[in-house]
C-alpha cells in the first residue's frame, strides 16, 4: 500500500529530524506511515537494550579491575621483612627481640682446701691416729700393705731419731702421729705426722730435716724390729701445717741400697697415701664450710 503522488515512496527514518522526515514535506498528504512507525520503535527498543547489556558488561570489567588493583596493591605494600614502612619520622622500629636480660651474675669461687690445712685457726676437724691411718690395710696399685702398731704423742721428739728431735722442739711441734705397715718381701715402713701451729714452721722443719732426721722405727702387731742399726732409707715432706716422715727398711736388718728399688717404691706409695689423707681433712672441711 502507498499513501501520496509520484515517483518512489520514501521511508520513516527513526534517526533522522522531525523535520527531515519525508512526511513532513508538502509532497503529501500529512498522514504518518503507522506500519513504518512501528518497526521503527521496535527496531529502537532492541538497540537501547543491547546498550544496557553492554554498559553492565564494561561497568563489571571495571569493578572487577578495580578489586585486582586494589588487592595488587594491598600485597606490594608488604615487605619481606614484615616492618613497618610508614612510620612518624620521630619513630623506631623495636628490636623484635622479646628475650629478656638480666645481670651477669659469678658463682663464688670454690674454698681452697689448704686454706683449712695451713692454720690451727682454720684446721678444726678431729685428728688421730684412726683418722690419718684407718682400717687394716690400706692398697697402692697392686701393692697390699697391711697396718701394723699406731702411736700418737704430744712429745715429738721422743718419737724422732738423728737431729730430728730438735728439729721437731725449735719448730714448735705440738703432736706426732705414727703407723707402721708392711709390704711383703721382709720390708716395713713406719709413717709420722707431725703437727705445727701454721704451714712456715712446717715447710721449715721439712727443710731442715732433709738429711740425718728420722722418725723412729714402730715395731708391733705382727711387725718386727726394723731400723735400729740398720741402713734405712728415710723421707721427709710437707703439706699446709703438716710434716710427714718415712722410714722404710728390711725387718731381717738388711742394710737398704740404691738398688732396692722394692724399698723406694714403699716409701712413694706412703708418702702418697700420708699426702692424700691430710689434703682430703683439707678437702672435708672446705666443703663443710661451703654448705655452712
Amino acid at each position: 500500500m502507498s499513501y501520496g503522488q509520484g515517483g518512489p515512496q520514501s521511508q520513516w527514518d527513526p534517526w533522522k529530524p522531525h523535520s527531515q522526515q519525508p512526511w513532513s514535506s508538502g509532497g503529501d498528504d500529512g498522514t504518518p506511515d503507522w506500519a513504518a512507525l512501528a518497526e521503527a520503535s521496535e527496531t529502537r527498543n532492541k538497540r537501547r537494550k543491547l546498550l544496557f547489556v553492554g554498559g553492565g558488561a564494561i561497568a563489571t570489567i571495571a569493578v572487577g579491575t578495580a578489586v585486582a588493583m586494589a588487592v595488587v596493591s594491598a600485597n606490594g605494600s608488604n615487605n619481606a621483612s614484615g616492618n613497618p614502612t610508614n612510620l612518624p619520622a620521630n619513630a623506631t622500629v623495636p628490636s623484635g627481640s622479646a628475650t629478656p636480660s638480666f645481670a651477669p651474675t659469678s658463682a663464688p669461687p670454690p674454698l681452697d682446701p689448704r686454706e683449712f690445712i695451713s692454720s690451727a685457726a682454720k684446721d678444726k676437724a678431729p685428728i688421730s691416729a684412726g683418722t690419718l691411718f684407718p682400717g687394716t690395710q690400706l692398697t697402692m696399685g697392686n701393692t697390699v700393705y697391711k697396718k701394723g702398731a699406731t702411736a700418737d704423742t704430744a712429745n715429738c721428739a721422743s718419737a724422732a731419731g738423728g737431729k730430728l728431735p730438735q728439729i721437731l722442739t725449735a719448730g714448735h711441734c705440738t703432736r706426732l702421729i705414727r703407723a707402721t705397715y708392711s709390704g711383703g718381701g721382709g720390708i716395713a715402713v713406719t709413717v709420722g705426722v707431725a703437727l705445727f701451729d701454721d704451714q712456715a714452721q712446717a715447710t721449715k722443719v721439712k727443710s731442715q730435716a732433709a738429711k740425718n732426721a728420722m722418725v723412729r722405727s714402730l715395731p708391733g702387731n705382727g711387725v718386727k724390729d726394723f731400723c735400729n742399726a740398720a741402713v734405712c732409707l728415710t723421707t721427709a715432706n710437707a703439706v699446709g701445717r703438716y710434716a710427714y716422715f718415712t722410714t722404710v727398711g728390711f725387718t731381717d736388718g738388711k742394710n737398704v741400697t740404691n738398688k732396692d728399688s722394692k724399698v723406694f717404691n714403699v716409701g712413694n706409695d706412703l708418702q702418697q697415701f700420708t699426702f692424700n689423707q691430710i689434703y682430703r681433712r683439707g678437702q672435708a672441711q672446705a666443703s663443710a664450710a661451703a654448705n655452712r
